[in-house]
């Protein structure tokens, strides 16, 4: 009898997981499809795996990459758009012309003038010697965002090449750029200006995307034309991040990169803009300065696969049936240890159980998928299994510790010294992760994920004990007094201080950040005006909310709740 009433539990929590997940990995509507065709034009970095052109790597594309690369893009874009011309990228305009694409090639410029001297140079070179595959020139890309030199400098690059060359010739950068330094109009012979909703000072969510896209197309027309020039625009960057943190209310994901691409190819064939969508392949190497969202704009991923189809419905997690299996397999493997020990449980306690140790499972198998998937360098792949490693103990530490709790047996000194080292561990790393959020935090994700089995532990205890105790407060949650000992010590109020702290720190700091955009004071002047704005976009941010939830809930083990009481 009470074999049966556990395998009826276990087929009844599975059946709730399966069509939970079913039912959130639906293909979604992703909007029109691309037509039939190729795309303008596409950014072309031929980066694999272990590839930078970071100064410490200096490990640049073999000549076999970028032929195999254009090969896989010949029959998807008219066009590709190069950022240097040095770096192992010399080939380019060779092979490009093997597969009958046409290039805009790029000269990159940075804050050093000799390397900037040797580009321009090989940059005119390259130009001359292949006017049947260059049809444009870009020289600098967001030299002036980054504030590598100044808008003279830059200018007089801009008229070394187009003395040199026949092609057209512009300067790539941020669309504000272009409307701060209205003078580079007078000395492009096309406007390249870059429209990223995600990344604006004010972020764009994907419903309001395409209409950003075309606000800011005539916004800078109207500049150029109010100056007396009618030149081309071409918009030399727009594109979705499929993965990484969430800015206000724009929210990386495949689908949501998907939408983005669709529109905005609808709009293009709309107003007939010229565009090249950033960008073709993944690139892995940019996660060291732009985090997990700088590595994952690209059509295709690092190991040159389809993030998303251009037509038809589009599913974020295709492979959700695996997950769902590998955390299955999981938690039958936990339930068959403790398989003798629950046939004693009450219905109510075996439910609670089996659905914390199912809740743990799906937790690690999505920490282990998701750090899989965005460990992009060998010291992020070592923190991946140290990560791996301590939530995969930790829970088995919290499985032992819901077991005991609901059978009421006394604290174990071992359990509890363990669970109290194992939640000191993440503690430290949560207040590191969550103030380094709170003041360099643009490109940092919220480590959500690696947090989720601690912040469950302490969720799953709570609700084990109000099972077991029919009551709930500190002194029976902490760890070192599971067994008795002191009811509150100092390190433990400076815990929960720190951990309180930092929800108040990131919430100050993330609004701080949207505050000291340029665009954005130009948009809100005055601290009354942008302060509501800016705290509009942080408390829409559901990814910060779930992590400030998360390390809330960490602290809670060390606050002195009921400690004066019991005292008493």
């Amino acid at each position: 009898m009470q074999t049966a009433k556990i395998l009826l539990c276990l087929i009844l929590i599975m059946i709730i997981h399966g069509t939970f997940d079913w039912f959130a990995n639906q293909p979604q509507n992703a909007g029109a499809d691309v037509p039939a065709g190729k795309l303008m034009s596409l950014s072309f970095a031929p980066y694999r795996d272990g590839f930078s052109p970071s100064p410490m790597a200096q490990k640049f594309p073999l000549p076999e990459h970028i032929d195999e690369d254009l090969g896989l893009l010949a029959d998807k874009t008219h066009n590709i758009r190069t950022y240097s011309i040095l770096g192992g990228m010399e080939p380019t305009p060779d092979f490009a012309r093997k597969y009958g694409v046409d290039m805009i090639q790029g000269g990159w410029l940075g804050d050093g003038h000799e390397g900037n001297k040797k580009e321009i140079e090989a940059l005119i070179k390259s130009v001359n010697a292949h006017p049947d595959v260059i049809k444009r020139v870009i020289v600098g890309n967001e030299v002036l965002l980054r504030r590598d030199m100044d808008v003279d400098r830059l200018i007089a690059y801009i008229r070394e090449v187009k003395q040199a060359i026949k092609q057209p010739v512009s300067y790539a950068d941020v669309w504000s750029i272009y409307m701060r330094y209205p003078q580079l109009i007078n000395e492009v012979d096309f406007i390249t200006i870059h429209i990223l909703p995600y990344w604006e000072d004010e972020p764009v969510s994907i419903e309001h995307a395409a209409e950003h896209i075309e606000k800011i197309f005539k916004q800078v027309e109207d500049k150029a034309l109010s100056m007396g020039q009618s030149k081309p625009i071409l918009i030399g960057e727009s594109g979705w991040p499929s993965a990484g943190r969430q800015r206000g209310m724009a929210v990386p994901s495949i689908v949501n990169e998907a939408k983005f691409i669709r529109s905005i190819i609808q709009v293009a064939n709309r107003h007939h803009f010229d565009y090249n969508i950033v960008e073709a392949f993944n690139q892995s190497w940019k996660s060291n300065n732009e985090g997990i969202a700088g590595a994952n704009w690209g059509l295709l991923s690092v190991d040159r696969k389809p993030v998303f189809p251009l037509t038809g419905p589009v599913s974020e997690n295709p492979d959700w049936p695996l997950y769902f299996a590998l955390a299955t397999a999981l938690w039958l493997l936990i339930v068959a240890v403790y398989f003798k020990k629950l046939q004693s449980f009450s219905l109510l306690r075996l439910l609670v159980f089996l659905t914390l140790t199912q809740a743990l499972s799906i937790c690690l198998i999505t920490l282990t998928n998701f750090l899989w998937h965005t460990s992009y360098s060998q010291w992020q792949r070592a923190y991946s299994v140290l990560m791996v490693a301590t939530n995969a103990a930790l829970g088995g530490l919290l499985v032992q510790r819901f077991y005991d709790v609901l059978t009421g047996k006394p604290g174990v000194q071992r359990l509890a010294s363990r669970l109290r080292s194992g939640y000191l561990f993440f503690i430290l790393l949560a207040l590191y992760r969550t103030y380094s959020l709170t003041f360099n935090g643009r490109c940092l994700s919220f480590p959500v994920e690696q947090f989720a089995i601690p912040a469950l532990g302490v969720c799953g205890l709570v609700v084990c004990l109000w099972i077991s105790r029919r009551q709930f407060d500190g002194q029976t949650l902490a760890f070192d007094r599971l067994i008795g000992g002191n009811m509150s010590t100092p390190r433990d109020r400076g815990i929960a201080y720190l951990l309180s702290f930092g929800v108040v720190a990131l919430v100050l700091g993330e609004t701080h950040a949207f505050m000291d955009g340029y665009d954005f004071i130009q948009a809100h002047p005055g601290f009354t005006e942008g302060l509501p704005v800016a705290l509009g976009y942080t408390l829409c941010n559901q990814q910060l909310l779930t992590w400030l939830l998360c390390i809330f809930t960490l602290s809670i083990p060390f606050w002195p709740i009921g400690a004066q009481k019991a005292q008493a």
